[in-house]
């Protein structure tokens, strides 16, 4: 894949070396020392991971004329957290109004019904209720509205729990936050619809392809790229010895769980840049032995620590979904995050922690209705604790390398906000 894809780049692009021409530089010039001959390629563009965010960066990188070459070191595109979370669409409430996350999840919302609606993207507008269990929640409640409010996310209402439990009669609650332009979105056919138009415009694809590292030679960040089947008996503390170097005008780091990982990496960059990384795994359980949906909009219950609470969300065919939690988990290697070798199985026994979370809202709950769904893991960049953290969208002007973006602690409400993020990195970055 990786040699189908770099010709490709080498016939299309006048930026790149020709395969006559290719000049090898010794590794022992680089940060893993060897004296292994390595070819040399230039590229314009490279965006490292083919998850949602990184593909409507391609895309947006490649509608403005910029040869794009996207590596990623699984299969196909988006095999990690996009297509393991709850594939809603934010409306902007729960983050500070000066964020990224605020500005780009109702910027991005906007784009995406947009983009959805034009490109026959399979999603419905079907709102949300976020909801008071006690009196007790009552103010967060209220401070998620005014956060709504100074994020000019449109049509929030504040209704008693009578009026709620007209909407939602399975509902229980004593106020609830209406949110109208929350919906959900087929995460997959999303992704399908930006590769394609990415590729319709020149975009190259090299999957199972993973970049190990990076140098820096004077102005230039110097890619040290590897067929991932090299790393597939790596033990974590050999040297990792590249096949290529990619020397590219422009690279994004939007690989997610591993953004921070892969930074420690590229030597040259200060590691005081590089935001410490969280791991935050939540586990989604589905509702059985029911023909009708108990529900018709997203239900949520205030955030927690880590996340947003253990919620309901309708897929498009109906299918009610019950999470995620939070677990914290620590020890993440290199390569587990390169290879996305994380733990994905759900844990039958996990859904005696969901009942009682579930019944606060839903008391109607059958005992043996939760059957085990599927996982994902949160990129997160703020530990157990702490104040959440914002997105980090790094150029040039904080670590000092020129033409290096790294993407840190895209979690949610990054599904939301990707044909944002993507919008920003072009106005912000490309020259």
């Amino acid at each position: 894949m990786l040699k189908q894809a770099l010709e490709c780049v080498v016939r299309n692009s006048k930026g790149i070396i020709p395969s006559s021409s290719r000049r090898c530089m010794r590794r022992k010039d680089l940060c893993t020392k060897t004296h292994t001959e390595v070819a040399r390629e230039r590229a314009e563009c490279v965006v490292i991971g083919a998850g949602v965010v990184g593909l409507a960066v391609a895309r947006e990188l490649s509608l403005r004329g910029r040869e794009v070459l996207v590596l990623d070191s699984a299969p196909t595109f988006g095999t990690g957290t996009s297509s393991r979370n709850s594939q809603v669409i934010h409306a902007g409430i729960y983050y500070r109004s000066d964020s990224l996350k605020a500005i780009l999840c109702v910027r991005g919302r906007e784009m995406l019904y947009k983009y959805c609606s034009e490109h026959d993207i399979p999603h419905k507008q079907i709102g949300k209720l976020i909801v008071a269990t006690g009196t007790s929640e009552i103010p967060k409640l209220n401070n998620l509205m005014n956060h709504g409010i100074q994020n000019r996310v449109d049509g929030l209402r504040m209704i008693e729990g009578s009026e709620a439990k007209r909407m939602e009669p399975e509902l229980q609650c004593v106020k609830a936050l209406l949110s109208p332009v929350s919906g959900v979105v087929d995460t997959h056919s999303l992704m399908l619809s930006l590769v394609g138009e990415a590729e319709n415009y020149r975009t190259t694809f090299s999957y199972n392809t993973t970049v190990i590292g990076a140098h820096i030679e004077g102005n230039n960040i110097c890619l040290h790229v590897s067929e991932t089947k090299h790393l597939e008996n790596w033990n974590g503390r050999s040297l990792l010895h590249p096949e290529l170097v990619l020397i590219p005008d422009l690279v994004v780091n939007s690989t997610g769980l591993s953004a921070p990982a892969l930074a420690m990496r590229f030597d040259g960059l200060h590691g005081g840049v590089i935001p410490t990384a969280y791991y935050a795994r939540g586990c989604y359980f589905t509702l059985s032995n029911t023909r009708i949906p108990p529900f018709n909009h997203l239900i949520y219950p205030l955030p927690e620590d880590g996340g947003l609470g253990v919620h309901v969300t309708l897929d498009l065919d109906g299918q009610v979904k019950f999470g995620p939690d939070v677990e914290w988990i620590e020890g993440i290697d290199d390569i587990s995050g390169f290879l996305n070798r994380f733990d994905y199985s759900v844990c039958a026994n996990r859904a005696k922690q969901f009942y009682p979370e579930i019944r606060k809202y839903y008391p109607n709950l059958k005992d043996g209705s939760l059957v085990p769904g599927y996982a994902g893991v949160r990129p997160k960049i703020s530990g157990p604790r702490h104040s959440t953290a914002d997105f980090l969208i790094q150029g040039e002007e904080i670590h000092g390398i020129p033409g290096l973006i790294n993407l840190f602690g895209i979690e949610s409400p990054g599904l939301t906000s990707s044909l944002a993020i993507a919008e920003h990195i072009a106005a912000r970055f490309l020259r």
